[in-house]
């Protein structure tokens, strides 16, 4: 089965700096790799669902129907859970900008943007509530809200800076050529 999601799509690997690399716009794609530390969590999760779907099985053989459903509810819980792990980040389109969180998600439309920028700031490090100095790429909405999009300390890019740098780059550029600049004052 083909998880799309989990894999950026090879036009970030080119040395050629191409912003907008899609020939399909319309469609959400998150413009960078999962980091190692998201991928990997989402691994141990569903090997211990693994584990959790064979102990269904075996207490359902053994004759305990009810809390064999229980376990196999459990097991698939953790695999929703990790799939779940696996969609969080930003995402883009011609649409606007999407974050996803594990709980929420929010979409902007670039007309909503009023600014995209990498600001030098305290972030929370693998979304724990321990803070590091850090960067991050926030976006600013209309009304004044700001929404925290990347941080070079969360599971995607810890110990990627570069991979950091690449994707809030690509975030901008799309913002560039997508989103409404404000009228210029005097």
């Amino acid at each position: 089965m083909p998880l799309p999601f989990l894999t950026a799509d090879r036009a970030f690997d080119t040395t050629d700096h191409i912003a907008l690399p899609f020939d399909d716009h319309d469609q959400w794609r998150r413009p960078y790799r999962p980091g190692s530390w998201r991928v990997g969590a989402a691994a141990l999760a569903l090997l211990l669902a693994s584990f959790v779907l064979l102990a269904a099985v075996i207490i359902t053989a053994a004759g305990g129907f009810s809390g064999g459903a229980a376990t196999l509810a459990t097991a698939v819980l953790v695999i929703l859970a990790a799939l779940r792990m696996l969609r969080m980040g930003t995402w883009v389109s011609r649409a606007g900008i999407r974050r996803a969180a594990f709980f929420t998600t929010v979409t902007v439309p670039w007309a909503k943007v009023t600014s995209v920028r990498t600001v030098q700031q305290p972030v929370r490090w693998l979304g724990l509530p321990r803070t590091v100095q850090g960067q991050a790429l926030v976006l600013g909405r209309r009304g004044g809200e700001e929404l925290m999009l990347l941080t070079d300390h969360n599971a995607d890019f810890l110990s990627r800076v570069e991979a950091f740098d690449r994707a809030a780059d690509t975030v901008e550029a799309w913002n560039a050529e997508y989103g409404v600049t404000p009228p210029a004052t005097c």
